[in-house]
């Protein structure tokens, strides 16, 4: 039985947090100065030590029980250019993707860092807020993720 379907979804919080270190199971995040581990929720595409990265953003909520679980991903892409249609980065696991922009993406030129992520309904890949030092400042559409779920019933299926 999981603790999502025993509890208010309004009492969910999702926060950020920045991988240190990733196994296939779980990885290591910096979340508010304090190393934790979290395990990837079971709908997160394996194999994930290809797929996460030391320095990548990452969305994540914790059960009743304090299991902290990762739902999303970003990567931290490097804007090349900015363009009416979209926006260019680069990216190393990716290189050159094409993006559309998200509400908290502010054009800021080239050699710039946003995050970017692929996954949402509407484009391949989408960028947002622009790369931050700690994960807690960082832009994101949390409210995305969260919808996401909701919508397709996956908090469910988070073990």
């Amino acid at each position: 039985m999981n603790d999502f379907t025993e509890h208010d979804p309004a009492d969910r919080v999702i926060r950020c947090a920045v991988v240190i270190r990733v196994r296939e199971d779980e990885c290591e995040v910096l979340r508010d100065g304090r190393l934790i581990t979290a395990r990837f929720a079971s709908m997160f595409p394996a194999p994930r030590t290809e797929r996460v990265q030391p320095g990548n953003l990452v969305a994540m909520t914790a059960a009743s029980d304090g299991t902290e679980t990762v739902l999303w991903r970003w990567y931290d892409g490097v804007v090349l250019e900015d363009g009416p249609e979209a926006i260019r980065l680069w990216e190393p696991a990716h290189g050159e993707v094409l993006a559309q922009a998200r509400p908290a993406y502010v054009p800021r030129g080239p050699g710039t860092r946003a995050y970017l992520s692929a996954g949402l309904l509407g484009a391949d890949w989408w960028v947002a807020g622009p790369a931050t030092a700690n994960a807690r400042d960082a832009d994101v559409e949390l409210d995305e993720v969260d919808k996401l779920f909701t919508e397709n019933g996956l908090w469910d299926a988070i073990e």
